[in-house]
C-alpha cells in the first residue's frame, strides 16, 4: 500500500526527521503511522528518539549507515585566525 506524500509529510514533522531518514523508513518498509507511533513521551524515558531509532534499525539491517549532510556539520565553529607569514 503507498501512502500519501501528506502522511510522509505528517511523519517527517512530527518525528523531526529529515529526507535521508524518511528514505531510510522507506527501504525498511515502515509506515508514516508507525513512525508516529513511536514518538517517546515523557513517561517513555527508555525510548530512543525516532531520528536515532530510525538510523540505529538502518545501521542493523543494511550493515552501513547513512551519510548526513546538514549545513550545520559544513560550516565551520570557529574563525580561524590568518596567521602572518614571516
Amino acid at each position: 500500500m503507498a501512502y500519501s506524500t501528506e502522511l510522509w509529510f505528517e511523519a517527517k514533522k512530527r518525528c523531526k526527521l529529515n529526507d535521508e531518514e524518511i528514505q531510510m523508513a522507506k527501504e525498511m518498509g515502515l509506515n508514516p503511522k508507525s513512525l508516529i507511533k513511536n514518538i517517546p513521551n515523557k513517561n517513555e524515558q527508555w525510548k530512543l528518539p525516532v531520528k536515532i531509532w530510525v538510523r540505529d534499525m538502518y545501521e542493523d539491517r543494511f550493515g552501513k549507515t547513512g551519510v548526513i549532510l546538514d549545513n550545520k556539520s559544513l560550516k565551520p565553529k570557529k574563525k580561524v585566525e590568518e596567521l602572518p607569514f614571516d
